[in-house]
């Protein structure tokens, strides 16, 4: 048998640089980069064997570990799954940094390979910098914190262990049912050991993203209950856009004259004036889509794994005999809530499930309905957007962008009020140009995520929402997106703290304490200058007072060489609403009278709260 000797490092690497992967009949390489912050047990073998294929596959320096996954996990996003970066850091704070974009990447079900470094296998010198001893457990290193928020993970002890670690951590990655973030811990000694590998095990190899067919049992079964459906709704999830199954759903609703509304993850299914959309859904969603839940009688949810923030935290289906369908590739999904259970690719089990419903067709009082109540909806965004304040509103700021961005523009938040204000109120007018970070709901995912999804979409204007909290959280990527040419766009809303939370705190009876800066306790109220700060990273940057200056900052950002800062204040008390309700943890006992009223009004709402199914 023919070998090559290598140390593991550089097998890791000869091994990413060998596997390609199908996209739509073209062959490109499945790992699409690095992301490397290098120290001491990253630096000395895999930095070395990184640097000589820069041509074939190019590291990244970011400036902080937890952001530059977070733009690999934004990248893996907006390739829909198909491609993967690589994020490495080293032993100690540099790998438990990346924890958190690992829960993103897991709870999005998306893609990252994520390899740190870790201490000496051989334990002579424990502990060596950085290490945290495990008193009870020699065997426990900071590694060990990636296992709750990973699909796959492996600590390589011995160089020959990544023939078998490797291929099953891809096959992770690329699976749509177990998607998710892969984590490989490598220790220094380890790292840099060398071992004749079989030279097949860097050959040439082309993969596919399979496509599971569902049982035809489960087809019939949700068939039967949605032809008897007077009232059916579509719930479009993310998994329609990484199944690639829009067309698949738009002629499957059209077909059979059912309303579609969006979940967070799923929004630009379908276009802002489709006849067919009624809205996004739940929390953060329209009158319209909530109003349609509430009376649905049969709901086929598709490519989603039912968040609160989707299901108004199980209060939006209100029909006491509704059947939800759950049509979904993972079966952990698929079977959640007593649902009618269809496990299958999304493209796939849609087709099938269309060939089963004979020729059914909903009512066209229903779609009629939908049509209505969508129109109401635009009329109320219409009103809310128009800028006739003294100080703009997220709603009039949202409005103003999306009028002048361009169709493939493509939209990057995260948390705070951004998500809700762009799930209301954006007119999405491509296919797949949203992403709104809300599995994890991160603070710190907007400019580091605009980064990576740039990367994805060289050609594209990148638009980056970002709420002054999350810019003082982590904005060093402002500076990645200049030094690397990636050009992005950003909004920086600044309503003065964490203007969002405080709406929930006096919602829920509290009093407005420690979320805006002039309730937090502080000597001196002073206002982040975020222009300065971000011209100090090399961007361009402006504020601007009102919605003309806005849009007329907008046009100079989309016509830079390089990103662009726009920075306006907001109101911290405006908002759209029309979400659905959301069950938080209200004090059953408080000394103020807004608590004990808010702890009513929970109880009342958890009458409509479905117990589990």
């Amino acid at each position: 048998m023919e070998t090559v000797r290598l140390t593991t490092a550089q097998a890791i690497v000869r091994w990413m640089l060998a596997q390609h992967i199908e996209i739509d009949g073209e062959s490109m390489p499945v790992f699409a980069g690095v992301f490397g912050i290098f120290g001491h047990g990253n630096v000395v073998a895999l930095a070395e064997a990184l640097e000589p294929v820069q041509d074939r596959l190019p590291t990244w320096r970011g400036h902080n570990e937890q952001s530059m996954a977070l733009a690999a996990v934004a990248y893996a996003k907006a390739s829909n799954r198909r491609r993967i970066m690589v994020a490495t850091s080293s032993v100690g704070p540099g790998s438990t940094n990346m924890v958190t974009a690992a829960a993103v990447a897991h709870a999005n079900r998306l893609p990252v390979l994520l390899i740190s470094g870790d201490t000496f296998a051989h334990r002579l010198v424990d502990p060596v910098l950085q290490q945290v001893e495990n008193f009870d457990d020699p065997t426990i290193t900071v590694s060990d914190t990636f296992k709750p928020v990973t699909r796959y993970w492996d600590r390589i002890t011995r160089p020959e262990q990544i023939l078998q670690s490797l291929p099953q951590a891809l096959a992770v990655m690329l699976d749509p049912a177990d998607c998710g973030p892969a984590y490989i811990g490598l220790p220094q000694d380890v790292a840099a050991e060398a071992y004749d590998y079989p030279a097949a095990f860097f050959a040439d190899r082309t993969h596919h993203i399979r496509r599971p067919g569902p049982d035809q049992r489960e087809v019939e079964a949700a068939a039967q209950a949605l032809a008897a459906a007077e009232r059916p709704l579509l719930i479009a999830g993310g998994g329609v856009h990484y199944s690639g199954a829009v067309d698949a759903l738009r002629a499957f609703a059209e077909t059979r004259g059912i309303p579609v509304v969006e979940t967070v993850a799923g929004r630009a299914t379908l276009l802002w004036d489709d006849p067919l959309y009624a809205g996004p859904i739940g929390v953060t969603g329209s009158t319209s889509a909530n109003a349609l839940a509430n009376d649905a009688d049969v709901v086929v949810a598709v490519g989603t794994r039912l968040q609160d923030f989707t299901t108004g935290s199980w209060s939006v289906f209100r029909d006491p005999d509704y059947r939800l369908i759950s049509l979904n590739v993972a079966r952990f999904d698929a079977t959640k809530h007593r649902a009618i259970s269809v496990v299958g690719d999304a493209q796939v089990s849609l087709a099938r499930l269309g060939a089963a419903l004979g020729s059914y067709r909903a009512p066209a009082s229903w779609l009629d309905r939908a049509a209505e109540a969508r129109a109401d909806w635009y009329r109320y965004l219409d009103a809310l957007s128009t800028p006739d304040t003294e100080v703009p509103t997220y709603a009039q700021v949202v409005r103003a962008v999306n009028d002048l961005s361009d169709p493939l523009d493509y939209q990057v938040a995260a948390a705070g009020g951004l998500p809700g204000e762009l799930n209301t109120g954006w007119h999405s007018k491509s296919v797949h140009s949203f992403d709104c970070e809300y599995g994890y709901s991160c603070m710190g995912y907007e400019i580091a995520g605009a980064w990576g999804a740039k990367m994805a979409h060289p050609d594209r204007d990148v638009v980056a929402w970002v709420g002054d909290g999350s810019y003082l959280m982590m904005n060093s990527d402002i500076y990645s997106t200049v030094f690397t040419g990636h050009k992005v766009i950003f909004i920086v809303c600044d309503n003065g703290g964490f203007a969002v939370i405080n709406r929930l705190q006096v919602n829920t009876g509290g009093a407005e304490f420690n979320n805006l800066l002039r309730t937090a306790r502080h000597e001196q109220l002073l206002r982040v200058d975020f222009a300065k700060h971000a011209e100090s990273m090399g961007a361009i940057a402006e504020k601007v007072t009102s919605i003309e200056d806005l849009k007329a900052a907008f046009g100079r950002a989309k016509a830079a060489d390089r990103s662009y800062v726009i920075v306006i204040e907001v109101d911290e008390y405006s908002w759209t609403e029309g979400g659905a309700w959301w069950e938080v943890g209200i004090p059953e006992v408080s000394d103020r009278e807004q608590v004990r009223v808010a702890r009513a009004q929970l109880e009342a709402e958890k009458k409509h709260q479905r117990a589990g199914i």
